[in-house]
């Protein structure tokens, strides 16, 4: 049987593509061919993902990177990235320069101002009136300005950026793709600069104060977070949204019960099944795993969306029921590299779902499910639009 090609086709935006479902069914580890037609591992079954999500075998950067496979052409995100020999002290670095920034007391202390956008936000989707685009109206302009604030992004600089971090994230136009991440470090270095001269309660300044960091990795470090604080955000929200107005029901019922919401945004991090084919990693030496030999540089892609479907974990996974205990999705990785910004995330989700339903008790879609689309040009992917009603 021939190797199957990524990104799996996915004829409905809640529902799992076929293909991935049926190389599920087969086993945990398959061998396929990446959106630009390199060779990889496919790893589908969620106690290997987790196990593999924190193995020091993988990294993300290769020996050779300009020979190795590739995800698809966005210059940061289709291929290897960092250094091989300095892969394991330089993320540690990050993460502990990072860390203290998503400290549970600064956390902690944002939950009134991620509140306050919010209701800015809903306030602005009322006073506009029916039919509005969720996508735009909310999913979008939320995790930005969170993102930016926590920054220190001045209000007028939040459009460029989101262009700049878009152009960066395509998969199907490495030159875009260059020219979005030259201006993305340009604006960092600017902002730098900035931040040196005339520094501010955020966390480029703290960073741009701290011993030892120099502008160019200051840039670096603010504007990797600015992408990754924003960007998988703003997929959760839209096709979370999608999936407590699809099911019957299920809106009414938190407005009615705003102690689901909990349990209704870790079902929202565990549910989407996005095709893009996982998190890439590159494996530093030879191995074994699933009775499969991986060779030292072979890609080998840790699909946490497959792992989230895993039925031997969440039973009936393609159902949405805020109701069960999703707690053990994978949705910010495993281990080492667990996402430093999860509780950011968590605390913009409820915001958002706890905000939506009790300011609008009746919304709904405005267009059929099937209809709508994903971007598929993006690492992340995400709705398109989400036309709703109220």
């Amino acid at each position: 049987m021939p190797a199957a090609r990524l990104p799996f086709e996915q004829s409905h935006p809640l529902e799992a593509p076929p293909v991935r479902r049926e190389l599920q069914e087969r086993g945990p580890i398959h061998r396929v061919l990446t959106a630009v037609g390199d060779d990889a591992w496919l790893v589908t079954d969620h106690a290997l993902v987790r196990s593999l999500l924190d193995d020091d075998r993988l990294g993300r950067s290769h020996p050779a990177p300009d020979e190795a496979a590739r995800t698809g052409d966005s210059v940061l995100f289709g291929g290897p990235h960092g250094d091989f020999a300095t892969e394991r002290t330089d993320h540690a670095r990050m993460r502990a320069l990072l860390r203290p920034h998503f400290a549970p007391k600064r956390m902690r202390a944002l939950h009134p101002r991620v509140a306050e956008l919010t209701a800015q936000l809903l306030d602005d989707l009322d006073r506009c009136g029916p039919p509005a685009d969720l996508h735009r109206a909310l999913a979008v302009p939320l995790p930005v300005a969170v993102i930016c604030e926590l920054l220190g992004v001045p209000v007028a600089d939040r459009g460029r950026f989101r262009t700049w971090t878009r152009a960066a994230a395509d998969t199907g136009d490495r030159a875009r793709s260059e020219q979005g991440l030259a201006d993305l470090f340009g604006y960092g270095l600017e902002l730098v600069a900035r931040k040196r001269r005339e520094p501010g309660d955020d966390v480029l300044s703290r960073l741009c104060a701290t011993e030892g960091v120099g502008d160019e990795e200051a840039a670096m470090l603010g504007m990797s977070l600015l992408f990754a604080g924003h960007e998988t955000t703003v997929v959760a929200i839209g096709l979370g949204a999608l999936h407590l107005l699809t099911e019957p029901g299920l809106w009414k019922r938190l407005y009615e019960d705003p102690g689901r919401i909990d349990g209704a945004v870790e079902e929202v991090l565990r549910a989407p099944a996005r095709p893009s084919g996982g998190i890439p990693r590159y494996a530093r030496t030879a191995f074994e795993v699933a009775g499969v030999r991986v060779d030292a540089g072979e890609l080998v892609l840790l699909d946490t969306g497959a792992a989230n479907h895993d039925p031997a974990v969440f039973p009936d996974p393609e159902r949405f029921d805020p109701a069960r205990n999703a707690g053990a999705h994978l949705a910010f990785g495993h281990g080492a590299r667990y996402c430093i910004g999860a509780p950011l995330a968590r605390i913009e989700l409820h915001a958002v779902f706890a905000g939506l339903v009790s300011r609008f008790p009746g919304m709904r879609l405005a267009a059929e499910t099937r209809t709508l689309s994903c971007d598929g040009r993006a690492v992340t992917g995400g709705l398109v639009e989400l036309p709703v009603t109220w």
